[in-house]
């Protein structure tokens, strides 16, 4: 039977519920972040088991940590690991179009899929959904709102040279 635990990690983009199954990340969800499961899935609250992803997200947002190292174990769909193993080559402070990176995966004509599943990414900043964009630049859509992909790409462009600063408040309509 597998255990579940969570705990909530305050961060510049608000509180970060983080989630595990047998002590192995499979969620880090935003408030408010569309496909978020019920917080009745997520088991007991326990901090114990995210001793180094609490650890690594707060270098992350104090601008010392560029990658992260983590055992990491997402449910999806075939396709949609696919899509999430591809998110984690993006490097700090780049940006991908849904197009580039479904040409990345042996897909080229499978950009609106890999849009859907960017969105349904469980594992938000670790697995960086926020570094895909539209063909254009534009920010497109983003689970945990474009005000905080807006934020954490900003952050990511100043190469983290300096921590993460507060979360501005969210566009009206986003």
């Amino acid at each position: 039977m597998t255990t579940r635990t969570y705990t909530v990690l305050d961060s510049p983009v608000g509180p970060l519920t983080l989630v595990a199954a047998d002590g192995v990340l499979t969620g880090l969800y935003m408030d408010r972040q569309r496909y978020r499961p019920e917080e009745h899935t997520f088991g007991e609250r326990d901090p114990a088991p995210f001793g180094a992803a609490i650890d690594q997200l707060e270098e992350y947002f104090a601008g010392r940590r560029t990658t992260f190292d983590l055992p990491l174990a997402p449910v999806g769909t075939p396709f949609q690991r696919q899509v999430w193993a591809a998110l984690l080559e993006i490097p700090f402070g780049e940006t991908v179009s849904y197009g580039e990176l479904a040409e990345r995966i042996g897909r080229p004509t499978a950009a609106r899929a890999v849009g859907l599943a960017n969105g349904k990414n469980p594992i938000g900043i670790i697995v960086p959904c926020h570094r895909v964009v539209g063909s254009t630049g534009d920010l497109t859509g983003y689970g945990g709102g474009l005000h905080r992909k807006r934020h954490l790409l900003a952050f990511e462009r100043h190469a983290g040279t300096e921590p993460m600063g507060p979360l501005p408040a969210p566009d009206p309509g986003n």
